[in-house]
Formats: C-alpha cells, sequence, structure tokens
C-alpha cells in the first residue's frame, strides 16, 4: 500500500481531503472515493480489510479508469488504470459467502505523483447476513482494525495530533451544530450534525453523539423552542441502526411521535456504534411533507436543535438526557459559517439570584433573627435595632431576588418544566413561602400582645421551611439537563450545609452560655422575647448579651465563607458545561 515514488517520497501525514463511503446496495456495497473539497484524483489502490487485517471480498469496477488486481485473491483489490485527474471513483464489492463481521475500506489515494496519503479508511460496517441485512451496530470490543500490511510508517519525528475527521469542512464546507455551544471549534461536542449540499435536490446530515447515546437527532423548527418540529433521528436500536422522520408536539403535551411512512424523504447510507460513539450519515430530500407541513430546505430558513438521548421508548426516543441545545437565529442549511447556540442568560440569572438569594441572604438573615437580638444593643439604624434592621434588609433582598427568577424563569420556558424532576414543584413551593413572610411580618402583632407568641412561631416555621426546601430545591437543579452542572457541584452545596449546622450549633451552645453567665433567661429565640408579665425587662433592653464580641467574630467568618460559596456556585453555574 506504500507508493514507491521518486525512490522514497514521504506520505503526506496532514488530514486527506478525501473520503471513502460505502453504500449498501441489494447484493453489494457501492464504494466512492471522493473529495468534498472537490480535489481531483489521480491514483488510488483499494482494499476491503476484515478486523484481523486480511482482505476480504471481490471488487467490480463501474468505470473504464480503474481495474482490479490480486494481492491475496482474485479481484481483492482495486487500482488506477493511468494518472489522470478523477472527479470521483465509484466501484462494487461484495463480501466473502456465508461472511458474518465487521469489514473496512482501506485505500492508499494519490492527488499528484509526489503527494499521496496511506492507510485511509472508511466507516467500519458489519455485515450480519449478506449485504441485504448489513447491519452497523458494532461493538466497540470488537473492533481491531489493523493498518494496512507491507506498510511500515517512517518515523519523521514529528508529533502526530489525532483529528476528528467529522469536523473537517465545519464552517467551511458544511454547516456544523453541536452541544455544548462552541464545542465544534473545540472538536468535544457530545451530540453534534454536520449538513452540506449532497445534490440539487437533497442534503446529507451527519449526525453523532458520545456518552453510549441510544439516539441523537436534528430539528429543524420555525422558533429556537421544541415544538411543532420536523426531525431526523439517528437511532441504535440494539440489532441495527435506523433512521426515522419524526415530530415534536407543543407544550403542554410536549413530546415526540414517528410520523407515519416515517422513512420516507430520508435514507440512511452508513451508521455505526463505535467505542460509545453513535454516527450515522443520511440523505434527507430538499422538499419534503411531514405531518402536513411542508419543509423546503432550499427556499426556508430553520433553527436547528440538536438532541441525544440514552434511552428509547417503544415507538419513539426517550428525553433528551444527554444534550438538547436550539440555535440562537435560523438558517438556510447549505450557508456554511458559524452557528451558535440559543442565549443562556435568563437560565443563568434565573439560578444566580436563587443562589445568591438562598445560600447568601437568606442564610445571614436567619443568623441574625436567631443569635443577635442581644447583640449591639443601643444601636439602631432607620429608627430599628441594627440586628432588625439587617435582618429586614437581607430577607427583603431573598424576597426580591426570588420573585425576579421566579419570573425570568417561566419568561425563558413560557410553560411548565418538560423534566421529570421534583426542582420545579418545590421552587414553586419556595416562592410561595418566600413572597407569604413579608406580608406576616407587615401584619404582625405587637410584642407583648396575645398572639404575637403565634405569629412567632408561624413567622419561625414558615422562614426555615422555605430555607430548607429552597436548598433541597438547588440540589436537585443539579439533575436538570438545562442546567448542565457537574456531578460535584453537589459537594460545594454539602460544604454548604455542614458549614451552616456547624455554625447553628456552635452559637446555639454560646447562647447557652451567655445565659447561664448571666444568670438570666435571654432567649436566642424571638418566641419567648418577653416575660410572663408581658414587659420587657429594662436592664435586657439595655445590656449585650455576654460573649457578643464572641458571636460578631463568628458572624464576620460565617458571612465571609457563605460569601465565598455563594460566589463559587454562581460561577460554575455561569460556565457550564465544565469539562471534568
Amino acid at each position: 500500500m506504500m507508493p514507491q515514488h521518486g525512490g522514497g517520497l514521504k506520505a503526506q501525514t496532514s488530514k486527506s481531503p478525501y473520503e471513502i463511503t460505502a453504500l449498501p446496495r441489494n447484493d453489494h456495497v457501492l464504494v466512492t472515493i471522493k473529495s468534498p473539497l472537490d480535489f481531483p484524483l489521480e491514483g488510488l489502490m483499494l482494499q476491503a480489510r476484515m478486523p484481523n487485517g486480511e482482505l476480504a471480498g471481490v471488487f467490480e469496477p463501474t468505470r473504464n479508469d480503474v481495474h482490479t488486481i490480486q494481492c491475496t485473491n482474485n479481484h481483492d483489490t482495486v487500482t488506477h488504470n493511468e494518472p489522470s485527474p478523477k472527479s470521483s471513483v465509484d466501484v462494487k464489492w461484495k463480501p466473502p459467502s456465508g461472511y458474518q463481521g465487521v469489514i473496512t475500506f482501506n485505500a492508499t489515494l494519490a492527488q499528484s505523483y509526489d503527494t499521496f496519503w496511506v492507510g485511509i479508511k472508511s466507516q467500519p460496517l458489519q455485515i450480519v447476513d449478506g449485504v441485504k441485512s448489513l447491519d452497523t451496530n458494532i461493538k466497540s470490543s470488537t473492533v481491531r482494525i489493523s493498518t494496512p500490511p507491507h506498510y511500515i510508517p517512517e518515523d519523521d519525528n514529528v508529533p502526530h495530533v489525532q483529528f476528528d475527521n467529522f469536523y473537517e469542512g465545519c464552517e467551511a464546507t458544511k454547516t456544523c451544530f453541536g452541544h455544548p455551544d462552541g464545542c465544534v471549534s473545540k472538536q468535544n461536542c457530545k451530540a453534534v450534525a454536520a449538513i452540506r449540499v449532497a445534490n440539487s435536490n437533497q442534503y446529507e446530515i451527519e449526525l453523532k453523539a458520545t456518552g453510549s447515546p441510544k439516539w441523537v437527532g436534528l430539528g429543524l423548527s420555525n422558533d429556537n423552542k421544541m415544538g411543532d418540529d420536523s426531525v431526523v433521528e439517528c437511532v441504535n436500536e440494539g440489532n441495527g441502526i435506523k433512521a426515522y422522520m419524526s415530530w415534536t408536539t407543543p407544550r403542554p403535551k410536549l413530546g415526540v411521535f414517528r410520523v407515519p411512512n416515517n422513512q420516507e424523504g430520508i435514507r440512511l447510507l452508513t451508521g455505526s456504534f463505535v467505542d460509545d460513539t453513535l454516527h450515522c450519515r443520511i440523505l434527507r430530500d430538499a422538499k419534503t411533507t411531514v405531518n402536513n407541513v411542508v419543509f423546503d430546505l432550499i427556499k426556508n430558513k430553520y433553527h436547528l436543535l440538536i438532541a441525544a438521548g440514552s434511552s428509547l421508548k417503544n415507538v419513539s426516543v426517550g428525553f433528551h438526557d444527554l444534550a438538547y441545545l436550539p440555535s440562537s437565529s435560523s438558517l438556510y442549511l447549505s450557508d456554511t459559517g458559524r452557528v451558535e447556540g440559543a442565549s443562556k442568560l435568563l437560565i443563568h440569572l434565573h439560578a444566580a439570584f436563587m443562589l445568591t438569594a438562598w445560600i447568601g441572604t437568606a442564610s445571614v438573615g436567619t443568623l441574625l433573627a436567631r443569635y443577635y437580638r442581644k447583640t449591639w444593643v443601643g444601636k439602631s439604624l432607620c429608627g430599628k435595632d441594627l440586628w432588625f434592621a439587617w435582618h429586614r434588609f437581607f430577607m427583603i433582598t431573598t424576597w426580591a431576588l426570588t420573585s425576579v427568577a421566579f419570573i425570568l424563569i417561566f419568561v425563558e420556558l413560557k410553560a411548565w418544566s418538560s423534566e421529570s424532576n421534583p426542582h420545579a414543584i418545590l421552587g414553586c413551593v419556595v416562592t410561595v413561602l418566600c413572597f407569604l413572610q413579608p406580608i406576616g411580618a407587615y401584619f404582625r402583632p405587637h410584642p407583648g400582645t396575645p398572639k404575637r407568641p403565634i405569629f412567632n412561631w408561624v413567622h419561625w416555621l414558615g422562614g426555615n421551611s422555605a430555607h430548607i426546601i429552597a436548598i433541597v430545591t438547588i440540589f436537585f437543579a443539579v439533575r436538570l439537563n438545562k442546567a448542565e452542572l457537574p456531578d460535584w457541584f453537589d459537594w460545594i452545596l454539602v460544604a454548604f450545609v455542614v458549614f451552616h449546622v456547624l455554625m447553628h450549633l456552635v452559637l446555639s451552645v454560646l447562647s447557652c452560655a451567655s445565659e447561664n453567665s448571666s444568670n438570666q433567661r435571654i432567649s436566642s429565640f424571638p418566641m419567648r422575647e418577653v416575660s410572663g408579665s408581658g414587659k420587657v425587662s429594662e436592664h435586657i433592653m439595655n445590656v449585650d448579651a455576654p460573649y457578643s464580641s464572641a458571636r460578631r467574630m463568628l458572624l464576620a467568618l460565617y458571612i465571609f465563607v457563605v460569601g465565598l460559596l455563594t460566589i463559587t456556585l454562581i460561577a460554575v453555574t455561569v460556565l457550564s458545561p465544565i469539562e471534568t
């Protein structure tokens, strides 16, 4: 497979501009060699190989400028007749009788006498029962493709970088769009689609997803929301790779179903499942009618929706738990520029406001109300005791941030969440409790009145319930598909919970020590703020409780640590997805 040109010319180490594709027919495989960039091809040598590197099957030329030769068996290799420029080469290949296993087409391709590439491979195919039942569900453990025999690459001391040829030509000769946003330039997409014009009547859609997906799909939409969209699916059904045409239903019954004649207007060219990666090449007609809606890919612009999931239903795909991203704007599918994902600004603001409210301000506000009533005695702000003024500031801030965050997420989703996660329900409960707290505080009875203890208990119960449920709700947010948060986000939340509980324990012990030291029943709980007679002790009102300095130091430590954790959580949320 190594040409002896010029007595030792080296093969190119750059990426080959040519591709080898294999299209199953009734009794053979049509193998095509062509450059997506329309580079001419002067010379070639093509073989079909089994996983152990042995040659397999026989070739049959379809044109006069190539012929077969024998390397191991008759007609097991194809080469050119003369080095004239060729736009493409098509040959037929038939597998050995009764062969069951993986086949990869391997070639040496020459653009000119001194410019050639060795070891160019097609996508692996698996023969199940002749070509008619060609299957492409290939497990990585069974694919062991060797280099061509008799070819030993020379060590040129140049480091070789592995590139994924899926991304070759993105933004230049084809449109590429993947999840997470910006992954195409980094070549690390979890799910990605590449679209290019195949001919005047068809588009080629190439789909790929990693992470053991069961399906990956590309939707065409008139907006950047899921619903009333045409979707081309690449599905790993366990016994083979299939392509289907589907339709998404809008909210409130958000879902997807396969349309009647679900393979009309599309044709699966190749498919594979190798190294936990699902890959398909599909031809789609430029003009199709899906669910009584006409899609004209030449005349109309569409938003792209890329999605992938790890589960299948009986007659449809499961939830897109691996990847989901809409494009920010509509485009013609023949465009080849950069495609950006839809903005997640409102989602990030929602998360940042909720984290600030319930990890930050609510935590500090509840701590002040419970342990700092007898600190800074005699000092006031806006006519109120200092602890109360700051408690009210922090809790009003919590109320405002929660209300705005609640509105933002509904503006973004424009409906109820489609994910089977209790985050949305718990979030609504927290918002209701938070909204009621300042209303109840505004109508609170005066100290010493019979109903004041009832208010104290209700206010305490409502505030602490909202705080606890809010923290639980944030834990559930880590599992949301839209959040794209890393699993280790949980550990930052756990660190906050441990620190928060520890500080409560320390301040509770300090309060008990303070009471014993002063020999007074100074309570750290607002439910017992008055004496049995209903009158507040003048001595208690004018003296700081013992250990006030220690409490102030602990408050400063608490605000610093909680502030640092809050900033960290917000930064991780905004920067996600983060590779681990």
